[in-house]
């Protein structure tokens, strides 16, 4: 009930407590705030998203099967709808770390939909005697089957939304760059040291095959979290669910994300396994280890003007120094190393989590639903930020290039062939002591003749793929 001072009173199984009654949460969502003040983050918008679309589609399922009242699914619709168009997201307060397996998170989803619901009903707040969070909108539900179900939606949910489309513009801006640069030939460089001939525009096509190949294996992971073990209620047996429940719900929630999904075949190996998170944890940290690397590798390559590489120009997009005035610095690429290290930190914790069930339950999903699709949306929003505002401006210094590649003493590697491998360490040692060019020397020796030198030191045929 509600009293003339704002409040009213809820009752719960372990007593009543007072809320304000501007507030969609209830009383369990009360107990949580105050048990766990331990970060401050919230959950995440797409992971309450996946809530919503669950508690949806249970609603509509259970309405049709007959399991609640039509008028009742009706509201639990209708606020879920309102939900997922923005209002009231900021009642979604428990914190990420919390009780175990997510009970808390969820019945804070539950509360808010069953007082808005009521709301919509032109009840009160709080009156759950008419629309309960457990008895009707937790209708044939558990944490323990709506977590994974969740956190497996709200997976597919990033990944469609955030990191799939980014990879795909960086695979094509590296691929536009790599067709720009096709003739500017460079050093390349082995162990930090000089090395063979290299094309400038075969390092951004390399670049841009090694995402290809990421975004390939990621779909390839993310292919268990089609699988579903919603319907698998407490421990996986089903108890409270109409038989064509977890069909039902299924089916729905494909249509809802427009994305292919199925029941799992045995749900309680659904609710126990967090092997297809662990899975798709992996493959985006091994896409993180490489988009490092490439980081490192811009930074590298623009590293100067006057005491570095500079063999390309970054687009500056902000002044680098307090202090130094005119200074650049490679911002967008030093931002994506820390990103990627995030997520890296982030597999760990979700692999440590991952093993950590006993018997029917993980209840360490908090952790995992957080880790798992904070990783997918950083990253994809890092990319995105990296393509829009850093490859796509790349520009290559070809004089700073041609330069490198025509001193680097790995050009002496050609010669092998022709005047063996002790020899040309001969040349290469002598061209280091006295500042001689390697044709230079070559020809004061007699080891070739000057136009079978020439075709040998061709830089463009020495660095073109075959």
């Amino acid at each position: 009930m509600t009293d003339a001072t704002g409040y009213r009173i809820e009752k719960d199984s372990m007593g009543d407590r007072q809320l304000p009654d501007s507030v969609y949460y209830g009383i369990q969502t009360l107990r949580a705030i105050e048990n766990f003040p331990i970060s401050g983050l919230r959950p995440l918008a797409t992971y309450v998203d996946a809530f919503l679309l669950i508690k949806k589609a249970a609603a509509i399922a259970n309405g049709e099967l007959g399991c609640i009242p039509t008028e009742l699914s009706g509201a639990i619709v209708q606020a879920a709808d309102e939900i997922l168009k923005g209002q009231l997201r900021d009642q979604f307060v428990v914190d990420v770390y919390q009780a175990g397996a997510g009970t808390s998170h969820h019945m804070n989803v539950n509360e808010v939909l069953a007082n808005r619901g009521l709301e919509l009903l032109g009840d009160r707040k709080g009156n759950y005697g008419r629309l309960s969070p457990n008895d009707h909108v937790n209708y044939g539900q558990s944490t323990n089957d709506v977590v994974p179900t969740a956190i497996r939606i709200g997976g597919l949910l990033a990944l469609a939304h955030t990191l799939l489309p980014a990879l795909d513009r960086a695979i094509a801006a590296t691929a536009a760059k790599a067709e720009e640069f096709k003739d500017v030939v460079k050093s390349g460089r082995t162990h930090l040291q000089d090395a063979v001939p290299v094309r400038l525009g075969e390092g951004f096509r390399a670049w841009s095959q090694i995402l290809t190949d990421h975004k390939r294996r990621i779909e390839t992971a993310a292919e268990d979290l089609r699988v579903l073990g919603i319907g698998g209620s407490a421990a996986g047996t089903g108890l409270n669910t109409h038989p064509q429940y977890r069909f039902r719900v299924v089916e729905l929630l494909s249509d809802f994300i427009g994305q292919p999904l199925s029941p799992a075949p045995h749900m309680m190996a659904a609710m126990q396994s967090m092997a297809p998170f662990v899975n798709v944890s992996g493959s985006l940290r091994n896409l993180a280890q490489d988009l490092a690397k490439i980081s490192h590798d811009l930074r590298l390559l623009d590293s100067g003007p006057k005491t570095g590489f500079k063999e390309i120009q970054l687009p500056p997009v902000q002044p680098g120094s307090s202090i130094m005035p005119g200074k650049y610095n490679p911002v967008m690429a030093e931002m994506t190393s820390m990103v990627c290290f995030q997520v890296m930190g982030y597999d760990q914790a979700i692999a440590i989590a991952g093993q950590a069930g006993q018997l029917e339950l993980n209840v360490m999903m908090p952790l995992i639903a957080y880790n798992l699709i904070h990783s997918i949306e950083i990253l994809g929003n890092t990319i995105a930020a990296l393509g829009d505002r850093c490859l796509m401006g790349v520009t290559a210094v070809g004089d700073r290039c041609h330069a490198y590649a025509e001193g680097s003493l790995a050009l002496v590697t050609a010669l092998n062939p022709h005047i063996g491998y002790l020899n040309a360490a001969d040349v290469a040692k002598e061209s280091l002591a006295t500042g001689k060019s390697l044709r230079a020397i070559v020809l004061e020796k007699g080891l070739m003749d000057e136009a079978t030198l020439a075709e040998v030191l061709d830089l463009d045929q020495m660095s073109a793929m075959p």
